[in-house]
């Protein structure tokens, strides 16, 4: 699949004028080479896409490379489950990894040994020492914003004394929280993430790659830096919460220059502001609460803001890169309102998913005078605005299959569909006069009763001498195809579900999922899992990628035609 945006120049930002300073300068030798490291602790979500979106486009539109790397420090939450989805999820968005036959594809755990070895030098250089206070003496000495933190009392340990301790917490001699391994810093920064932060720590725990070879485990500050050194990352893109670890990455990296380890340039970390999208959660910890309190039917339920979920849903990758050019990258925090990702979406499928008529609410048209036996084929574009797809045909009979709410008794000011005496047009189809309707013992209406017109069939002459104001839509009910279409709406009722750190759970829209038993043209018994289409009148649908099968399709709805969320009716 080529996802690959042409049709339009990249938007400029700051980070591409910075990139532009440095080709102007030389000071990479027009060289770029970004990544994105993500933790295999979850699946990602569209916040990440945004992020995706980013680093691999910019790596593109300069001729550079992107690494796909694993940031897989933390073995008690990280699977290759997760691995695998993260891998399938960048792929499906449009990206590759892959330049000049060499492929950028790394995991922090690959470094481990070197992460090791450069920790042991900056002990021996007087820059790291091992800390045996407690995690709770550890926090309370770090101080506060107005107070500077209080230096550990093993601080001044001898270089000798370290890296005995560190060299036996690696060979698994102590308890978890017995020792850790601290950065020698300065412990009254006014910048938290300089006081003497703490770069081991010990966890015995299996890996799912190096498996029990390890008890010492390097935290994500320190590894991170050091990872994109050893990879020759030159922009080192990352949103806006990591601003403040900014002195820290560079401190390692030029520690280790000093050290001869590293040469100058170094990776320039710049952040941007992240993805805020209003009616979603992003947490990976309150998706995970999501999934196994049964609020969802899994990470890729199609209400999930998770790639895996919106890629269920019916979103594209094209549209989701539509987005992240729509929004920008700035270095300010705020909030994109879900409207605009569903806009680019409406944006992109308008002009893709070809179209098919659709019954969500059936209810039964009987056209009394066509006669029993007879079908006739009806016509219709596959798309209105690409002449050249053709035709699509569907038959007519004498009973069909019409929405509901097509229907009234007692119409209403401006209700120009059908009631008792009142003519409309069958879409692509003949104009009918509504007579009458059926009902069931408790009054529900069965069945509606019509005549049509054999001189008014759309497309022949006759058809211009009939002016009607309502045109609905139909199937066949001898010919169409059934199908259980799943209407999703947005998962929180609320702009912003946790804003306040009020309960998330309670801002839960329970009508976010509906199914019903609907009617299609004949032509969606052939849909194909991940095919698309707009349902006249209805919206974008997809044949769901999981459940759906020729012959037997599940739709779940995409977007509505028009935005109307939390608009008047």
């Amino acid at each position: 699949m080529n996802t690959e945006r042409n049709d339009a120049p990249a938007a400029s930002n700051f980070i591409r004028n910075i990139i532009d300073d440095d080709n102007r300068t030389g000071k990479w030798s027009q060289r770029v080479e970004t990544r994105f490291p993500p933790e295999p602790n979850g699946y990602l979500h569209i916040g990440h896409a945004k992020s995706i979106c980013l680093n691999f486009g910019v790596a593109r539109s300069y001729g550079g490379v992107c690494h796909l790397r694993f940031d897989d420090t933390n073995p008690e939450k990280e699977s290759v489950e997760y691995v695998e989805s993260i891998i399938d999820s960048v792929r499906w968005l449009g990206f590759e990894w892959e330049k000049n036959r060499t492929e950028h594809l790394y995991y922090a755990s690959d470094y481990y040994d070197k992460l090791y070895e450069f920790a042991e030098l900056l002990i021996q250089r007087g820059k790291a020492y091992v800390d045996s206070q407690s995690a709770e003496e550890i926090r309370a000495n770090r101080g506060s914003a107005t107070e500077v933190g209080t230096p550990s009392r093993f601080r001044e340990r001898s270089a000798e004394e370290n890296l005995d301790l560190f060299r036996r917490m690696k060979a698994g001699e102590f308890k978890e929280g017995e020792h850790v391994l601290r950065a020698k810093i300065d412990m009254a920064s006014p910048n938290f993430n300089m006081r003497d932060p703490v770069i081991y720590r010990i966890r015995f725990a299996h890996h799912y790659r190096t498996g029990d070879a390890w008890c010492v485990y390097p935290m994500y500050d320190y590894t991170h830096c050091i990872s994109d050194a050893l990879e020759n990352i030159t922009h080192s893109l990352c949103t806006l919460e990591f601003e403040d670890h900014r002195p820290l990455y560079d401190w390692i990296l030029n520690e280790l220059a000093e050290a001869g380890i590293f040469k100058r340039p170094l990776p320039q970390q710049i952040e941007f502001s992240r993805l805020n999208l209003t009616y979603a959660i992003t947490s990976k910890r309150k998706l995970l609460q999501l999934v196994t309190e049964g609020h969802v039917e899994g990470w890729d339920d199609p209400r999930m803001p998770t790639i895996v979920g919106v890629r269920r849903r019916g979103f594209t990758p094209e549209s989701i890169q539509l987005f992240c050019e729509r929004i920008g990258v700035t270095k300010v925090d705020s909030w994109i309102d879900m409207s605009v990702f569903e806009g680019a979406l409406r944006d992109d499928l308008d002009d893709k998913a070809p179209r098919i008529a659709a019954v969500l609410d059936p209810v039964k048209l009987i056209i009394d005078n066509f006669p029993e036996r007879l079908t006739e084929p009806c016509h219709a574009p596959v798309h209105p605005h690409h002449p050249e797809q053709g035709l699509r045909e569907f038959p007519i009979s004498r009973e069909l299959w019409i929405e509901r709410d097509d229907f009234t008794e007692t119409p209403p000011k401006g209700y120009f569909r059908l009631f008792p005496g009142n003519k409309v047009r069958l879409r692509y189809g003949y104009v009918i006069e509504c007579t009458h309707a059926d009902k069931d013992e408790n009054g529900n209406i069965v069945a509606v009763h019509c005549n049509y017109f054999p001189d008014s069939k759309s497309g022949t002459e006759g058809a211009n001498n009939y002016k009607v104001k309502g045109n609905i839509h139909w199937v066949s009910a001898a010919a169409a195809c059934p199908a259980e279409v799943r209407i999703y709406d947005r998962l929180f009722k609320e702009p912003q579900p946790d804003a306040g750190g009020r309960d998330f759970l309670e801002a839960l829209n329970p009508d976010s999922k509906r199914v019903v038993q609907a009617y299609l043209e004949t032509g969606a018994h052939h849909a194909l899992p991940e095919q698309r289409y707009q349902f006249e009148r209805h919206g974008y649908f997809v044949a769901d990628r999981v459940d759906s099968k020729p012959g037997k399709p599940v739709f779940n709805r995409i977007v509505s035609l028009r935005d109307s969320w939390g608009k008047p009716a």
